[in-house]
């Protein structure tokens, strides 16, 4: 059993320190073009750089590739790109003020549709189960009327 729990123990350790090693790799590794064009947008066509064919896309990308040659990491280059065309060359908004409501507002209406809908579907359930069960209140046929009945179906059957 011991061993079990030191195998868990090595295990969880990798794990934990494997999600800390990307994030301090990226923030002191020389990123690639084709890494950081995929965050930043045009400012005339507001197109992903990725896709842009505009002149001042062609601008764009060449001053990354600048950035990039200069031995900048991506957040630098990120800021760099902020400050010469402002926060529009982003892809993704930054995350504060108003903005942060685009990161907000999803995750709080997927909340709330589930809740919604867990407290929804049992109430249509019971209800649909209320009106398939036959009503108990209905007088029984006596003897003659039920024989009747029968004779009539059996006629058409």
């Amino acid at each position: 059993m011991r061993r079990g729990s030191a195998i868990v123990t090595v295990v969880l350790g990798l794990l934990l320190s494997g999600g800390a090693v990307p994030s301090a790799y990226a923030a002191t590794h020389r990123p690639s073009f084709t890494q950081i064009e995929s965050d930043l947008m045009c400012v005339a066509c507001h197109e992903s750089l990725a896709v842009a064919q505009s002149p001042e896309a062609a601008s764009e990308r060449q001053y990354v590739r600048d950035l990039i040659a200069q031995g900048d990491t991506k957040a630098q280059i990120e800021k760099a790109m902020v400050a010469s065309y402002t926060a529009a060359v982003l892809a993704l908004p930054p995350a504060h003020g108003f903005n942060l409501l685009v990161y907000v507002i999803p995750p709080v209406v997927l909340v709330v549709g589930v809740a919604t809908l867990m407290l929804t579907v049992p109430r249509w359930r019971r209800r649909t189960r209320a009106a398939a069960q036959p009503a108990s209140s209905a007088p029984a046929l006596d003897p003659t009327d039920a024989h009747r009945l029968d004779e009539e179906l059996g006629r058409f059957a």
